[in-house]
């Protein structure tokens, strides 16, 4: 089953896995909504998911299936790639993270192996992981006291909750490009940069194209 709502995506994988005999794709939602009545259904042996819904977060697909599908494996295709939304998900009963730079025929490739026991993960989201733990290993060691910590600045908080390809397209936005000129220029679908573009406005708490720019600026996210 596959719960996305970029159609490209969509088309892509849905052309891949009908190529492809030992899998079947018995089901596509393009909704949260569409996603939790699908699983009032039947269920199935693997279940694709993307985070960044138009009416939600695909986490809550991910923890309802997981409460009523037990025995099926979760792997999450998403363009988000920071630390909060892997932990959430992983926490959540995801069994596999990939960020949305695959190849459709590489996807088919994963999700065998996520049906036969693997975990696959992006290199980049196990190095964050892997960071984790080691910062998690570093801090139980230390003594030191918390008036001792050197204090965060705000605009490095920021920009680090903001992931490469969000900045990215952030900085375009403040060139003046359009939607349809990012997608171009980044080589990624419209509704793909939508959804970042939906992102961004959420971390930033801004509506407008107008607001996010000054917000970044004020905030020093930019980088020029």
């Amino acid at each position: 089953m596959l719960v996305e709502d970029d159609l490209d995506v969509q088309t892509a994988l849905r052309g891949a896995i009908e190529a492809t005999p030992d899998i079947a794709l018995t089901r596509v939602a393009s909704t949260r909504a569409q996603g939790l009545q699908a699983l009032t259904q039947s269920p199935v042996d693997v279940l694709l998911v993307d985070l960044g819904l138009l009416d939600g977060s695909g986490i809550d697909v991910i923890k309802a299936a997981h409460a009523q599908w037990p025995n099926c494996a979760i792997m999450v295709s998403t363009t988000f790639g920071d630390e909060d939304h892997v932990l959430r998900a992983i926490e959540a009963g995801a069994s596999g993270y990939l960020i949305k730079d695959s190849s459709p025929h590489r996807m088919v490739e994963e999700i065998r192996n996520l049906h036969a026991g693997g975990s696959p993960i992006s290199p980049i989201i196990a190095r964050q992981v892997l960071t984790r733990f080691k910062a998690g290993m570093q801090q139980d060691a230390t003594t030191s006291s918390p008036s001792s910590l050197p204090s965060a600045q705000p605009g490095r908080v920021m920009r680090d909750r903001l992931s490469e390809r969000e900045r990215e397209v952030l900085e375009l936005i403040t060139k003046g490009f359009k939607t349809d000129e990012i997608a171009r220029l980044m080589q990624i679908s419209r509704y793909t940069v939508q959804s970042f573009v939906r992102r961004i406005y959420a971390k930033l708490e801004v509506n407008s194209k107008t607001e996010a720019v000054y917000e970044a600026r004020n905030q020093g996210l930019l980088d020029t």
